[in-house]
Parts: structure tokens; C-alpha cells; sequence
């Protein structure tokens, strides 16, 4: 019983001790499934020999993270939970098992969720370290988008130098490095479908050789003029619904390959299977998380590429706008609109 009374005493002065020296932070909290965020102060915890402490400069804003928030993720969380998938910052403390990382290195991180918080313990292996120019605003908008643009074109697809490549959802933040990627790392030709001239615009600013606008009719008839009856060699499809099977059925070339990102859309459309036999066409998707479980030398491959790309000046990410913290609800409902071009990010500082 003394034995017990003297752990359970040191076990309280270590976490009084620690409270005592560490400042409270501010972070946004579902604490009701679709309802707005609040802003909080959270008191600090003590890092895990494996955990480093990231003081958080930008977090990436992703629709999963309004998803989670909405209780429609495929991973529920427990309330209250801090939304947050990808973000950038320095490094503040690491714990006793950590030696890839330091204090003041700067880093990306993915955390499952907590990303927007002005501080995120995270385990070590879910850092990537920042190159010297790639700034921290840059390095924010990587993880998510390129990640996946890297995964879907170069591993799943496996775009050729001069094929042709149809992004649909082509002016958000992943569309825009799918085309950034397909572009100038791949050397593949870009033809951009989005919802309006304005985002088929940024799209061709961005790097597409074309551009089609799904809003004003015909998929299969827009795509025929640019590339005539033999279709494109890659479709990235971030819509579904009717936009993915006019794709499936009527712009893929023989032994073209779909690649299913996300339903934007609303709709999960059923693939004919009949189609996949008489236009010898493959369709296949993709789940980056699950490498992450699954393969991570894979996972962490295609993040390494896209910071080195950066640094290389190779590809550029596209930040459509920032908002700050307390401006989260707001930011939220940009994106909800359809009102986002590029990548949305959350400034902490």
C-alpha cells in the first residue's frame, strides 16, 4: 500500500512539475458532431520516449477533416477530438527514444487528426524533415496532395512520358498537383475538367494543355475534340457519380487506366464490369492511408519525393488562401461551398 501511495505521489509531482513549466495552447475542438468548432486553451502533456512536440506553423485543411467533423469519416473519433491531418512547424522537444529529429529542425507531420492546434505531440515516425527551401507555408500544402498525386500517377497509374492524362475536380488542391506532377515531373499532357471557366482557367495557368468545363454539357464530346475518338491513357477521378462512368465509358483509350480518388461529388457510382472486358480498361483506386499502414517505406517514399521535388523547384504548390485560427468555421464552410482553388491552409502564428 506505502509502495502504491509513493508511485501514485511521484507519478503526480512529475505531472504537477510539468504543468507548472508548460504554457497552455490554443486548438480547435469538435466537442459536437456538426456543429462549429470552438477555440480552446489545452494544457500541455508530457512527450513518450517515442513523441516529439511540434510547435505548428501551418496546417493543411482537407475534407476529411470536415467528414470527421460531420461524423461521416471512415475513422470516428471520440469527442473532443482536434480536426487536422497534415501540417508544418519546428520541432520544440523530442522524447528519449528519438534521434531522427531535433529541437529547432523544421518538419511536416501527419498526425491521424489534432493538426490544428498551435502545438501536436506526434509519434517521430510521422515526421518528414523540411529542405532548406522549401518554406513552411510550402511544406504544408505537400503531404496530402502531392502525396496522393504522386501514388495515383506515378505507382497506381503508371503514367508514361507523353500520355495523356484527364484530372477531373482539376482546380482543387489535389487536381492541381495531380497536374503539377503529371506535368513536370512525368512529362504526361494534362487535360483539366472542372466546374466552371474560372477554375479551367487557374487550371491551364497551373499547367494543363487543356481544359474542359463539365458544367456546360458533355464530357465525352469535350474530351473527343481535344484528343478525337481514341480517348485519354489516364483518368484521375476525383468526382464520381455521373462524371466518372462518362469517363469510364466514353474518354478512355484502349488499356486506359481510371484511377478513383474520391466522390466529391456525392454520388458512389457501380462500375459496369462488362465496360472493363470490352474496352480492355483497368479501374483501380486509391487509399493512401492504408500504405501508410500497410507499406510505409511506399508511404514515406512518395513524401520524400514531394519535398524533394520542391526543393528542386521541380513542382510548386498552389495555396489558394489562408485563414487563421479562429477563422477555422470559416475556412470550413469555403471549402463546403465549393468556394476553395488550390490548397486551403490554417496559419497558426
Amino acid at each position: 500500500m506505502a509502495a502504491a501511495w509513493g508511485r501514485w505521489a511521484r507519478a503526480w509531482l512529475c505531472r504537477t512539475a510539468w504543468q507548472g513549466c508548460g504554457r497552455n495552447y490554443r486548438a480547435a475542438l469538435c466537442a459536437e458532431l456538426k456543429r462549429p468548432l470552438v477555440i480552446e486553451e489545452v494544457a500541455p502533456r508530457p512527450v513518450q520516449p517515442h513523441e516529439v512536440r511540434v510547435d505548428v506553423h501551418f496546417c493543411g485543411i482537407n475534407f476529411a477533416d470536415i467528414l470527421a467533423c460531420h461524423g461521416q469519416y471512415q475513422k470516428r473519433h471520440q469527442l473532443p477530438f482536434t480536426p487536422g491531418m497534415e501540417f508544418s512547424g519546428i520541432v520544440l522537444e523530442t522524447g528519449t527514444d528519438v534521434s531522427m529529429v531535433k529541437e529547432g529542425d523544421r518538419v511536416i507531420g501527419l498526425p491521424s487528426f489534432n493538426g490544428m492546434a498551435e502545438e501536436c505531440i506526434i509519434d517521430h515516425k510521422n515526421l518528414w524533415q523540411i529542405p532548406e527551401k522549401v518554406s513552411l507555408r510550402e511544406a504544408a500544402a505537400l503531404p496530402v496532395s502531392y502525396g496522393t498525386a504522386i501514388f495515383a500517377l506515378e505507382r497506381r497509374a503508371c503514367t508514361q512520358p507523353g500520355e495523356t492524362v484527364l484530372v477531373t475536380a482539376a482546380a482543387g488542391a489535389t487536381g492541381l498537383a495531380m497536374i503539377d506532377v503529371a506535368t513536370n515531373i512525368l512529362q504526361a499532357k494534362v487535360i483539366a475538367a472542372a466546374g466552371s471557366d474560372e477554375k479551367c482557367q487557374l487550371a491551364m495557368q497551373r499547367g494543363a494543355q487543356s481544359s474542359v468545363n463539365y458544367s456546360r454539357g458533355s464530357l465525352k464530346e469535350a474530351v473527343g475534340k481535344l484528343v478525337g475518338s481514341g480517348g485519354v491513357n489516364v483518368v484521375v477521378d476525383m468526382v464520381g457519380g455521373d462524371v466518372f462512368l462518362e469517363a469510364l465509358r466514353n474518354c478512355l483509350a484502349s488499356e486506359g487506366r481510371i484511377v478513383v480518388i474520391g466522390f466529391a461529388g456525392g454520388t458512389i457510382a457501380s462500375v459496369p464490369a462488362n465496360l472493363l472486358l470490352l474496352k480492355n480498361v483497368t479501374v483501380m483506386g486509391l487509399y493512401s492511408g492504408r500504405y501508410r499502414h500497410q507499406n510505409f517505406p511506399i508511404f514515406s517514399r512518395s513524401l520524400s519525393s514531394a519535398l524533394q521535388y520542391c526543393q528542386e523547384g521541380r513542382i510548386q504548390p498552389h495555396i489558394g488562401e489562408v485563414f487563421k485560427l479562429e477563422e477555422v468555421n470559416d475556412a470550413f464552410l469555403h471549402v463546403t461551398q465549393r468556394k476553395s482553388t488550390g490548397k486551403m491552409l490554417l496559419s497558426l502564428k
